[in-house]
């Protein structure tokens, strides 16, 4: 089985404005929605992903992505899944940044990997072992096929501290997949064990200027 994730494209929410969960989400950027034509473009013309299944996160951004990108696939969107959502913000939905650090106040994650962002909703820790019964789900469920989803970067980066069991903390390197970037995993089912084929492919954002 190869799983194929997809970062969205540009959003609105992100670490300026709003916190982008259901109701902060108001999904992609002019920009985004470029950056998810280029890859529409590039997959249905390079043949790089022959796709059986092609699913996404509830989040906008990601079904905005995934809507754009299926002509691409010649698939329709075959589910979405709450699952392959970025860290749940709970209560925190929708504040701006400042209003979130009056209520909550700042801390940092991975030093407190227990504390959730906000009432309702997770912590560094249930967040990456969300990220990994996923995994274990679309392994389970997809068993021979290939599955492109379209998930956000919290997630594409929680899988490779995930499946490559990277110590807590780490060592405070960094990863960052780009917006519309492919990072392709592929499990085995005999060893139950993932390769990792490739992390952040964005040749097609190639030449793709972002409006002054």
């Amino acid at each position: 089985m190869r799983l194929i994730l997809v970062r969205h494209g540009e959003a609105y929410a992100g670490f300026q404005g709003v916190i982008g969960g259901p109701t902060g989400c108001a999904g992609l950027t002019p920009h985004g929605r470029r950056q998810a034509e280029a890859l529409r473009d590039h997959l249905a013309g390079s043949g790089r992903v022959h796709a059986d299944v092609l699913v996404a996160s509830t989040l906008p951004r990601a079904v905005e992505t995934a809507q754009i990108i299926a002509p691409g696939l010649g698939l329709a969107i075959h589910g979405h899944h709450d699952d392959l959502c970025e860290l749940h913000p709970g209560a925190a939905d929708g504040l701006e940044w400042a209003e979130y650090a009056t209520r909550y106040g700042g801390f940092d994650m991975e030093a407190e990997p227990d504390r959730v962002f906000a009432p309702e909703g997770e912590s560094w820790n249930s967040f990456h072992q969300r990220v990994r019964s996923m995994l274990e789900r679309v392994a389970a469920e997809h068993t021979g096929r290939t599955v492109v989803a379209v998930c956000h970067a919290g997630v594409i980066m929680a899988s490779v501290r995930v499946l490559f069991a990277i110590p807590h903390p780490g060592t405070g390197a960094r990863l960052q997949p780009v917006n519309t970037g492919l990072t392709e995993w592929e499990h085995d089912p005999d060893r139950d064990r993932w390769t990792l084929h490739s992390f952040n492919e964005a040749d097609h954002l190639l030449g793709l200027a972002r409006p002054a």
